[in-house]
């Protein structure tokens, strides 16, 4: 669906739907099965400046806006959500929060590097028993002098672990007041001693993605590598977190559009009976109610897209496009498998890789719950 796109925008879509295909998809199967990230792959979307789409070009961006980022991460996911999700967190968790609320230095520093691909950056908000609920937050950062000392663990830390991440920004309690945590965030390069990036995660879904727990033991880092300012750390990554959800409802479309054009084209080549699986009407049924999900599904991203970059309120429409998205994924990832059958069964087939990753897109950066929370409270029912 392209009538409600710029030409530019147009453009984009169709410039990184041809690298998804020709690039991405080849290496797709193999990179699951070894649980790789390629990073060949990551230098290449580098060059193309997708890193870079939605930040000014006198930071060394594009010049673009959220609608762009979600159309490139939209194509990848179509082929590759492991791909896609490194290009979304690297971007709406790595750079963003340098881009929101960092000083100049910190973005003299880090940006060039984030903004072109060279580095990446990961987002250390969750914890083992702590994400959406700020309170249970138990990792904590001291001043001792000229240095923050941090002590604690972080857990499911995308883009923490590859040979080109050069920090995680952390949120830690830095003090109690009026009985409530503050909660500051930290920039801690990788290699700080007593930061330590676990083993990755064998995970079920998003396997060529990098994720992994990260311990702290006695990290000091200087007090200047405080992001923003002090007891504002949640707040900020709150407003982080409402960009991020449009940003997975595109992943979410895409790998709903990815099971969509598969199923279609297995069914007109499989032979049922005598006849193309496509010409059974319970099949075509199946397919059509497919299509409907994925256009409900951009349309409901689009929308949120469209606000956020007019600078209107946006983070309600933001939680309505991840549910909407992510139901459209999970619910056309299964409805693809059954069509493929035996082969959905089958890792080297897209669906299902596609049946695996889906799951997460109702879990990660707010549980459907959590966005039902935000729309309640949109209609003045939640606390």
């Amino acid at each position: 669906m392209t009538e409600d796109l710029t030409a530019e925008e147009a453009e984009l879509a169709a410039m990184v739907r041809e690298f998804a295909e020709t690039v991405v998809a080849p290496q797709s199967y193999e990179a699951d099965r070894t649980h790789t990230l390629s990073m060949d792959v990551v230098g290449q979307m580098g060059e193309l400046g997708l890193f870079g789409l939605p930040f000014p070009e006198e930071l060394g961006g594009q010049g673009g806006d959220y609608m762009a980022l979600g159309l490139a991460i939209e194509a990848l996911a179509r082929v590759d959500q492991s791909i896609a999700i490194t290009l979304e967190a690297g971007v709406s968790l790595g750079a963003m929060p340098i881009f929101r609320f960092g000083n100049d230095a910190q973005k003299a520093e880090y940006l060039p590097d984030l903004l072109a691909g060279r580095a990446l950056a990961g987002f250390g908000l969750t914890e083992p028993e702590a994400g959406s609920d700020a309170g249970a937050t138990r990792t904590t950062a001291r001043r001792e002098g000229a240095e923050w000392v941090i002590d604690g663990t972080k857990q499911f830390i995308t883009n923490s672990g590859t040979p080109i991440t050069r920090f995680v920004t952390v949120t830690a309690v830095t003090g109690i007041r009026e009985g409530r945590k503050e909660i500051s965030t930290i920039i801690v390069p990788n290699g700080t001693p007593g930061f330590t990036v676990e083993a990755p995660y064998d995970k079920v879904g998003w396997r060529a993605s990098d994720t992994h727990p990260l311990t702290f033991d006695g990290v000091r880092v200087p007090a200047e590598n405080l992001l923003g300012e002090e007891g504002r750390g949640f707040g900020n990554f709150l407003n982080i977190l409402d960009e991020g959800r449009i940003a997975i409802a595109a992943l979410s479309t895409g790998a709903a559009e990815g099971c969509l054009e598969a199923a279609v084209e297995y069914a007109k080549s499989r032979t049922v009976f005598g006849s193309a699986l496509s010409t059974r009407q319970n099949a075509q049924f199946t397919l059509a109610r497919m299509r409907v999900r994925v256009h409900t599904a951009r349309l409901a991203w689009h929308h949120a897209a469209r606000l956020r970059d007019a600078g209107k309120p946006f983070a309600e429409a933001s939680a309505i496009a991840k549910i909407v998205a992510g139901d459209a994924a999970m619910d056309n990832a299964r409805d693809a498998t059954q069509i493929f059958g035996g082969n959905g069964f089958m890792n080297e087939f897209p669906v299902a890789r596609h049946y695996r990753d889906s799951k997460i897109l109702e879990i990660g950066e707010g549980t459907t719950e959590v966005q039902l929370l935000v729309i309640a409270r949109g209609l003045g029912l939640a606390r």
